[in-house]
């Protein structure tokens, strides 16, 4: 059998046509009824009215979506691939080889994807060796933006220091030569952030707030100095505008990350009017996680501190958002999956995203792609169903629109394609070798 990165490609100009489908292509803009949407060579080459179909662009294979819907793949744009979610303890990790580690994350890309998010930002535990390996197509999981790790000061977020003096993030989380979490001066920042520089991340991930499940601090805790958060995002910044998201809970840490200028707020329950305003004028994000405020930490796997601060924040985290996204504050999908949350879950957002944030299902969808692609700086790659841009799409049997919170449901996710090749199909909709499979 030979290497997977010598797996014959597509061949050069074939095309197929996807046709009989509902387009919804992430843009906000209106549904396409019987719609069409041609795929060459990994990319999309033409998506519009079916009837407006150039008759220069002839394909070599048909799909009848028999009037299904297609939206673009989705972005999760906060996971933990690294953490076990519900059905396990992240600090087991103490005591398994990072190979085993490895193996069970293998298993959560795929679920992931399977079930609809076709690109995924990691805000700490992956190093960049998994996004090659996706990219190669050597497993099959989302295209991976990854942080590497989390930055805080000693009695913050990512001080998992144990009684013993082990770091149990370092042990138990990231993986082997992953550059260390804590930070303790402003130089140690900027060496820090070019260590992630060094070691291929795509973002830089700041935990400028206290967290729930971290053991040495509480939310409403300043995580980082406004000077360290600061020199991250310089650095950031300096080495190509790398974006910086920003774990903030409670106010000082929201008020120190904004007015620093990160790219995102990661959470951000305890934003306010002032805030909100601020974050606007600066057109920052807002990925408020919803689906993990919906899962109260198990008391039998967690300090009885631990949650306590997990039920009182997640009160204040579904009070919040809907304020926000009123005020005009841009809404990223994010899940927070491998916490509290288990992977393969994440389109549940969407409806909380309705239900709980208030926003509109069209709006919901541009959260999870094209706004989510913008904020992750992938737009150019994926986000849209249009002309130029990755092949990344999912088929479901509702109507988004009327039933978005279906999406959560793996049953309702027909098919879902990444990159012009099926990386799955429940109800055998691409018979025929129509497209090629993800990972042969």
């Amino acid at each position: 059998m030979p290497p997977l990165d010598e797996t014959p490609a597509p061949t050069s100009g074939a095309r197929t046509l996807l046709h009989r489908l509902r387009l919804i292509d992430g843009s906000g803009r209106p549904p396409v009824p019987d719609a069409a949407l041609l795929i060459e060579d990994a990319v999309i080459r033409w998506a519009g009215p079916a009837s407006a179909l150039p008759s220069d662009l002839a394909p070599t294979a048909r799909v009848d979506l028999g009037g299904r819907t297609v939206c673009p793949g989705f972005i999760d744009a906060h996971v933990h691939f690294a953490l076990p979610g519900p059905a396990g303890n992240p600090l087991q990790g103490l005591y398994e080889l990072p190979s085993y580690r490895t193996l069970k994350v293998l298993d959560r890309l795929r679920v992931t994807l399977e079930n609809g998010v076709t690109t995924a930002r990691d805000l700490m535990g992956l190093d960049a060796g998994f996004r090659q390996a996706v990219a190669e197509r050597r497993i099959p999981g989302p295209r991976l933006l990854v942080s590497v790790t989390m930055l805080s000061q000693r009695a913050g977020h990512a001080d998992f220091t144990l009684a013993g003096g082990i770091d149990g993030l370092a042990v138990a989380v990231t993986f082997p030569e992953s550059p260390r979490s804590l930070v303790g001066s402003v130089d140690d920042m900027r060496s820090r952030v070019r260590d992630l520089v060094a070691a291929g991340a795509d973002c830089v991930k700041l935990a400028t707030s206290g967290g729930v499940t971290s053991p040495h601090d509480r939310p409403e805790w300043l995580g980082l100095r406004p000077e360290m958060i600061r020199a991250a995002v310089e650095e950031a910044e300096a080495y190509g505008g790398l974006p910086v998201a920003a774990h903030a809970i409670g106010r000082p840490g929201i008020e120190a990350a904004v007015r620093s200028g990160v790219t995102s707020i990661e959470h951000g329950y305890a934003l306010d009017e002032e805030l909100r305003a601020e974050m606007v004028d600066r057109g920052q994000y807002l990925v408020p996680t919803l689906l993990e405020t919906t899962q109260d930490l198990d008391p039998a796997r967690t300090s009885p501190s631990a949650y306590e601060k997990g039920v009182r924040w997640h009160r204040i985290a579904q009070e919040s958002v809907a304020r926000s996204a009123a005020a005009g504050v841009r809404i990223a999908m994010g899940t927070d999956s491998g916490l509290a949350v288990g992977h393969g879950r994440n389109l549940e957002e969407l409806g909380l995203l309705v239900r709980i944030a208030g926003l509109t299902p069209m709006d919901a969808i541009v959260a999870g792609t094209s706004g989510a692609a913008r904020l992750c700086g992938v737009a150019d790659v994926t986000g849209t169903l249009e002309a130029g841009k990755a092949a990344d799409l999912v088929v479901t049997d509702v109507d988004p629109l009327a039933a978005i919170a279906s999406l959560g449901e793996p049953g309702h996710i027909l098919a879902v394609v990444k990159e012009g090749r099926i990386a799955v199909d429940r109800a055998g909709l691409f018979g025929g070798g129509s497209l090629p499979a993800l990972c042969p």
